[in-house]
């Protein structure tokens, strides 16, 4: 009997433990479709507020040109153009010009000259120590062209 009465303790415990370990995840499910739920209203919420910004700055805009609209008749008699206010090209544009004033300064005027093709004639060239013309020697190879051939002048030099 007292066998027989441990293992109707030990049953009673593992179906209490069972029914524990069932609610126990009839919550957890439970908690997260809620916290799901409470997800997706604070998305609708953010959504809504921001429909709502969206709307606030639509109304403002057309009462500020309701506003101007009515700033334009009463105060300043601005009206949208009309077709016939547009120019159709260049020389209707320059019909609308003034002629110049007496008092207007010249306009700017660039100063060319006929490209002939020759050769332009540099003047000599003189040394400011000495006021002489300086003459080059065609026959003395440049530097590039002394070191180019090998180099040789270097050697010359230092001996």
């Amino acid at each position: 009997m007292i066998a027989a009465g441990s293992r109707l303790r030990q049953l009673g415990w593992i179906v209490t433990l069972a029914i524990c370990a069932a609610l126990f995840v009839a919550l957890t499910f439970k908690v997260n479709s809620v916290r799901s739920e409470v997800r997706l209203v604070e998305r609708r919420i953010i959504a809504l507020q921001r429909e709502k910004v969206l709307l606030e700055t639509e109304f403002e805009t057309r009462a500020s040109q309701k506003q101007l609209a009515e700033w334009n008749a009463v105060d300043f008699g601005y009206q949208a153009p009309g077709a016939d206010q547009y120019i159709a090209g260049e020389r209707q544009l320059a019909e609308l010009g003034e002629p110049r004033a007496l008092t207007a300064p010249s306009p700017i005027r660039v100063a060319r000259a006929e490209d002939d093709q020759r050769e332009m004639q540099l003047p000599a060239m003189v040394s400011p120590l000495t006021g002489k013309p300086v003459t080059q020697q065609a026959e003395d190879p440049s530097l590039a062209e002394r070191l180019a051939s090998g180099g040789d002048f270097l050697a010359e030099a230092a001996q």
